[in-house]
């Protein structure tokens, strides 16, 4: 794999994680960038991508909850690349602007998406793969993408807390099960990069984190 570097940048009231992942030109390759989960401040995500002078290859949602895919569809108007996502979280994302007027935000666009994130895809990236893992509870169709050393998981896990299942379609033992079974089997030395808040570490969770412990 290709030298490459993870920027995390919280956008929107929410303060939720985008994530750019780019990789330089290199002998000959040209720059490569991926950006997962486009909630908000599309000219600050458009601007970073431009800043790091690579082309964008892929648009990716951990889930399709508003926060996080809000601005894709500005962000298209830039890169015309579809939104992939997990078939599960279609409706979210086909109702984006009634989710946020429900919740007392402006409507957005809804984006072009292809739901065809499954469970143990691999995204080319880099010169290698990044690996696609469904990790459902907080969503049915929350996935997660992992990388060497860093696993991007959306509201699965969070720094001391773990995602909501009271919102439509959570289910508190999946996202348990997801979490034991997929997040707390990678080694503890993996950075998790959660959809907010700080960053953490597999280990850490297992060892601290008060509603499931490793």
């Amino acid at each position: 794999m290709r030298d490459w570097k993870l920027e995390v940048l919280p956008v929107g009231p929410l303060q939720m994680n985008a994530v750019l992942l780019t990789a330089p030109a290199e002998a000959g390759q040209p720059g490569e960038a991926v950006l997962i989960d486009p909630g908000d401040e599309a000219p600050r995500l458009l601007a970073r991508i431009e800043a790091a002078g690579c082309r964008l290859v892929q648009l990716l949602a951990t889930h399709g909850h508003f926060d996080h895919i809000g601005a894709a569809a500005t962000v298209q108007d830039t890169w015309p690349l579809p939104l992939r996502c997990h078939p599960a979280d279609r409706a979210f994302i086909e109702h984006l602007p009634q989710i946020q007027e429900s919740w007392g935000f402006p409507p957005g666009r809804v984006p072009h998406i292809v739901t065809d994130l499954a469970d143990q895809d691999e995204i080319p990236f880099a010169g290698d793969r990044i690996r696609v893992e469904h990790v459902p509870g907080h969503s049915p169709g929350q996935v997660m993408f992992l990388l060497p050393g860093h696993a991007i998981v959306g509201d699965c896990l969070f720094q001391g807390s773990i995602g909501r299942t009271d919102l439509p379609g959570g289910d508190a033992t999946a996202l348990e099960k997801s979490i034991r079974e997929r997040i707390y089997a990678l080694p503890d030395d993996t950075v998790v990069v959660p959809g907010h808040g700080p960053n953490t570490t597999v280990g850490r969770e297992k060892r601290t984190n008060p509603f499931v412990r490793g």
